[in-house]
């Protein structure tokens, strides 16, 4: 019969001070970001940490300081290929920066208290929300309990609350003006009136516009700014005595192409000018094509972060927004 195997004692940071020749401060000094310690002493501190196979236990840390480098980032509609490309950029810029995102998916029909219990068990530093749909009732939640946080293109003002914001007034405006210019004078938008604070700020700016140039217009209501929107109403834009059409998101957009295909309009030429905003990967894809408003999402992400990383250093400072550019990126649907 064999002997018994027994799980190995996992080592700590007692065992790497005492192989470095070092105090337990030191080691810890050594794995806090920003902190004090030589290089000497750092050197010898990871040597060892390599030798014995250490790894610092982030959570039980999270315990003793009573807050973690986990940063919580809220998002909706992940189906969406534009909140998968914004995810990235946040991900991998809170990992630059030495902290660790925790992704937490959520709808309106979401318990805002489960939220809030989930994001104390774990000691986040902060928040990050990144679409409309979490309710303004999880951010003055989250800011109540002492959470600072960040909100992306999200409208509404918080107390002790930053945000970072598109311009999509600009975006929306300059649609209607590409169109104008191009000879179309009867144009149309397609937006959800209710859910998306950036698809309600893109529809009534684009509105505005037209107005403004006398064009005629047609305002297509949407239940949701996605792909089966488009799909759905692209079929009834083959009757539309519309020229051209300003899709508030380049999802929607992606599916009144395939709708106008379906009925056997050449992708390239479908009789309807049509601009997005997102710049999506599939914007380029040879099957679209198609002429949209690049949101900035680096410079987003880096305002977030440093709104975030501010607001932990001084919770009490006063809300602040900044708005991020936007670049129009011409392809074949508008022309």
């Amino acid at each position: 019969m064999s002997d018994p195997v027994f799980p190995k004692r996992a080592v700590t940071s007692h065992d790497v001070a005492r192989h470095a020749g070092v105090s337990r401060a030191a080691v810890s000094r050594t794995f806090t970001p920003n902190a004090s310690v030589s290089e000497e002493t750092r050197q010898k501190v990871i040597k060892a940490a390599n030798e014995l196979g250490y790894r610092v236990n982030y959570l039980a840390r999270s315990l003793i300081n009573k807050r973690s480098d986990l940063v919580g980032v809220v998002a909706a509609g992940l189906d969406n290929p534009f909140r998968t490309m914004q995810i990235d950029h946040l991900t991998r810029g809170l990992l630059a920066r030495d902290l660790r995102p925790i992704l937490l998916p959520t709808s309106r029909s979401e318990d805002v208290t489960t939220f809030i219990r989930q994001l104390l068990q774990y000691s986040v530093s902060g928040v990050i929300v990144t679409s409309d749909t979490p309710p303004t009732e999880l951010c003055e939640e989250c800011a109540g309990n002492g959470i600072p946080i960040v909100l992306i293109n999200k409208g509404e003002n918080i107390p002790l609350v930053d945000r970072v914001v598109n311009d999509d007034d600009a975006a929306a405006r300059a649609a209607a003006d590409y169109f104008f210019d191009a000879g179309c004078r009867r144009l149309a938008v397609m937006a959800s009136p209710h859910l998306s604070f950036t698809g309600r700020s893109r529809r009534q700016a684009f509105v505005t516009r037209a107005e403004e140039l006398g064009a005629a217009l047609e305002v297509i209501d949407v239940p949701v700014n996605d792909y089966k929107s488009g799909f759905e109403q692209g079929a009834a834009l083959a009757d539309s005595a519309a020229e051209a059409l300003f899709c508030v998101n380049d999802y929607m957009a992606c599916g009144v192409i395939d709708a106008l295909a379906r009925l056997g309009r050449d992708r390239d030429h479908p009789g309807l000018r049509i601009i997005g905003h997102d710049d999506i990967p599939q914007a380029g894809w040879d099957a679209y094509r198609l002429t949209t408003f690049a949101q900035a999402c680096d410079l987003q992400t880096e305002a977030a972060i440093d709104f975030l990383e501010s607001r932990i250093a001084d919770p009490e400072l006063p809300a602040r927004l900044e708005t991020t550019p936007v670049r129009l990126v011409e392809r074949v649907s508008a022309a």
